[in-house]
């Protein structure tokens, strides 16, 4: 399926969630998302925009270890990156509000 073609980010979605059906990696996912976000205010709030060089390993880092040692896949980031970065997002979103589980 990872060869297949989306022609929106609605198509693309249940597609990501497939690809994070462990809940561990999820909470990875979840994690590294936080971080980010939390990285991003403080770089805003403080100015100390050299912090930023963070942003890829913090995001990347806990997600690429869900898929290699958790869901034993390739991370969806390497073939839709947009997509990916934005399904990431969202199924963030969709934790928060108890669309996805985490627990």
């Amino acid at each position: 399926m990872s060869n297949v073609r989306f022609n929106s980010f609605r198509e693309f979605y249940p597609f990501y969630l497939q690809e994070h059906s462990n809940i561990t990696c999820r909470r990875l996912h979840f994690v590294g998302t936080s971080l980010v976000i939390a990285l991003i205010l403080t770089v805003v709030v403080s100015g100390q925009w050299a912090l930023l060089w963070a942003l890829p390993f913090v995001g990347y880092g806990f997600a690429w270890v869900g898929h290699f040692f958790f869901e034993h896949n390739r991370p969806a980031t390497f073939k839709h990156p947009l997509y990916s970065l934005a399904g990431d997002f969202v199924m963030y979103r969709d934790i928060l509000i108890g669309r996805v589980r985490i627990i």
